[in-house]
């Protein structure tokens, strides 16, 4: 079977939503709801915010990788005297999102740039919190990046990936979906540890995502309409709604119970590391 790609979807989405606030605002709600990733990444800032930022009068953060923005919406509003640089290599992106957060970067709350993060080895070490989601699984040269995104923090400053896992590539199986698209099928909690450490950075936690119920969540809420929508096109859309009234709000209290428990595998992981 030939592999179906994730990005066209993805794009044809941004396309639909291009230089419309309020679209683009409902786009963002969507990528919180239905996608665990954000459940996790979320949850973890949250507690850093609340344990590590919370006497800081600014908290400066690095978002190595930014794409739509959808987490930078995030950082935003829930950190209080967050200053956010992004980055991508991805011009048409950052472009929508300057005009989205164009209020905010007036008021230099947030900055957008085109850069690509394997030449980023001239970084001085002024950040608090470098994010970088889903991103490191298309770079070949892997511990570069997080050595390269690890020089922009300071010391005691946080690093936070979230990558697939290496048992992601059981989804690849018949249909290859997303791999096209991917340097390698993902981490094991023994291979982000020893990279994360080559790159200079020490694991605090790691944690795998998408275990039982999140996998199973992410099947019935995105893998599933998403094979949809490459064979019919965002047109079919318009019938998604019908799809999703009886599966989300089970796919939502699968997605919690992913979130609260201690996975032993899963088909993502995430890693917590601090710059010594």
């Amino acid at each position: 079977m030939s592999k179906i790609a994730y990005d066209p979807v993805k794009d044809g989405f941004a396309g639909f939503i291009k230089r419309n606030r309020f679209l683009r605002t409902i786009f963002y709600n969507l990528l919180d709801l239905f996608f665990l990733r954000s459940w996790h990444v979320r949850k973890v800032v949250r507690d850093l915010a609340k344990h590590e930022f919370a006497a800081k009068p600014v908290v400066s953060i690095f978002d190595a990788g930014c794409g739509f923005g959808q987490y930078d919406r995030f950082l935003l509003n829930d950190i209080p005297n967050a200053r956010v640089r992004s980055v991508d290599v991805k011009k048409d992106y950052l472009e929508d999102c300057e005009y989205y957060f164009k209020d905010e970067v007036e008021k230099g709350f947030i900055s957008f740039r085109q850069e690509d993060l394997l030449e980023l080895e001239n970084e001085e070490p002024k950040h608090d919190l470098a994010i970088i989601i889903d991103v490191l699984e298309h770079i070949e040269e892997d511990v570069k990046v997080m050595r390269n995104v690890g020089r922009s923090l300071k010391s005691g400053g946080f690093f936070l990936m979230h990558s697939p896992s290496h048992l992601a590539e059981e989804d690849a199986g018949d249909d290859e979906f997303f791999v096209d698209e991917h340097a390698r099928a993902g981490y094991s909690r023994k291979d982000i540890s020893d990279k994360l450490q080559e790159a200079g950075l020490q694991p605090v936690q790691v944690h795998y995502t998408y275990g039982k119920w999140g996998h199973a969540a992410w099947v019935m809420l995105i893998k599933w309409p998403m094979l949809w929508l490459t064979k019919v096109g965002v047109i079919g859309s318009i019938l998604l709604p019908f799809y999703y009234l009886p599966t989300l709000p089970l796919g939502l209290l699968f997605m919690k119970m992913d979130v609260s428990g201690d996975n032993d595998k899963g088909t993502g992981i995430y890693a917590l590391a601090v710059k010594p």
